[in-house]
């Protein structure tokens, strides 16, 4: 095996432990908002500085392998690729830290109704499942399935865009709960951003496997 396709290789491995590491602290946050454990949420900001350690070093291996061996054609779109995925992979960790500092702040658990009406929980899962997809995607060259990671994230997009008026009839009749609605809203917003992020690293998988750029279009192919 060439030297580069060794490099190549531990680079995989770097990023797919990134990949969980990130899961990871997405999956604490999520265990943390359920259940309002404010030890896990304190343990999920505590790992964000392990996420910003890995990016870094992610970061630092792809210029080493850019100056030691000017890749080219499918080398050259793979740590394209990374750097971009390694970058959506970070910004994740930030938005799970985020929601663990919402649990961390909060006065109390949220209540079932305002968690069911809104379909938080479905949106948390749908998202955890995103980041899955994007992985395995990555891991076997599977552009089918990340091609799937487009349609999920338009349920995640619909929950966000019908929130505000679900938000708004419900503290109709409950106005006591509007600090614990303004968290919620404040969540949905944050699991949509990781939707968007695992769609970015969707578009770098097919990118880096078909050569074809989907940034920017209306539709994905």
């Amino acid at each position: 095996m060439a030297q580069i396709e060794t490099e190549l290789q531990l680079l995989k491995t770097e990023v797919n432990n990134m990949w969980s590491l990130v899961y990871s602290q997405v999956n604490n946050a999520r265990l943390a908002f359920v259940n309002f454990d404010k030890d896990l949420a304190r343990e999920v900001v505590s790992k964000e500085k392990r996420v910003n350690g890995t990016e870094l070093k992610i970061d630092r291996d792809c210029e080493n392998i850019f100056a030691l061996f000017c890749p080219v054609a499918i080398d050259l779109r793979f740590l394209l690729a990374v750097l971009k995925i390694n970058s959506n992979l970070e910004r994740i960790g930030d938005i799970a830290e985020g929601i663990a500092k919402y649990v961390i702040s909060a006065d109390g658990p949220f209540t079932d109704e305002l968690l069911k009406v809104t379909r938080t929980i479905e949106m948390y899962e749908e998202s955890a499942r995103m980041l899955q997809d994007t992985q395995t995607a990555f891991e076997n060259e599977d552009t089918i399935l990340a091609r799937g990671v487009f349609k999920k994230d338009e349920f995640l997009d619909n929950v966000n865009v019908d929130s505000n008026k679900i938000l708004e009839k419900y503290l109709k009749d409950h106005p006591e709960d509007l600090s614990q609605a303004l968290w919620i809203l404040s969540i949905i917003r944050k699991l949509e951003r990781v939707g968007d992020q695992s769609k970015n690293i969707a578009e770098e998988i097919i990118f880096y496997l078909e050569a074809k750029v989907l940034k920017h279009k209306g539709k994905h192919s």
